[in-house]
């Protein structure tokens, strides 16, 4: 599939759609691969479960990035799902040039080859499917191939006007009719 055709857009429409989507809260994830030069990972926003049977999600990826190139080439990677006790991690692997995989970092690699943080609620080791250039990104469909449960109760980590939040019981509204 080739790029998206892209039309002229109105003045202003970029800025409006990013202040719509910073309202738009989102569930934060570091996805992770094995690059050339090591492992390589960032964090993204934009995980979205795409279908159960087969299960397959979809992320965007920021061209013109070492990670996103490396996780844009692996033959397989894994989605970190975070909970609020993984907020630091969430901002190591969103900025540029950190040093992301350090001795202080608890992760290893899978026997399939995929760096591992330990730690974390739910780890989804996947392959890709397709990529999709689109705009300045590539979207990235991945069919997931096993689930890690990190076994973690802490509170899902949510993204929202360049915050993070908890998502829990306590943020829930009641229902009514």
């Amino acid at each position: 599939m080739g790029p998206m055709r892209q039309d002229a857009q109105p003045p202003g429409l970029a800025d409006a759609f990013r202040a719509a989507f910073s309202a738009h809260p989102a569930g934060v994830a570091i996805v992770t691969a094995a690059g050339p030069g090591g492992p390589a990972g960032m964090t993204a926003s934009s995980v979205i479960s795409v279908s159960a049977e087969p299960p397959v999600l979809a992320l965007s990826i920021a061209r013109g990035t070492e990670s996103g190139a490396a996780l844009l080439a692996g033959e397989s990677l894994a989605v970190h799902l975070l909970t609020t006790a993984n907020r630091r991690l969430a901002e190591l692997f969103a900025r540029p040039g950190s040093h992301r995989f350090g001795f202080d970092m608890d992760w290893h690699t899978a026997p399939t080859g995929e760096p591992i943080i330990r730690g974390v609620g739910t780890v989804l080791r996947c392959k890709p499917l397709d990529r999709m250039p689109a705009g300045t990104g590539v979207v990235l469909a991945a069919q997931v191939l096993q689930v890690l449960d990190g076994g973690s109760l802490a509170p899902a980590l949510v993204y929202q006007r360049r915050t993070y939040y908890a998502l829990d019981a306590w943020s829930a509204l009641p229902f009514r009719t």
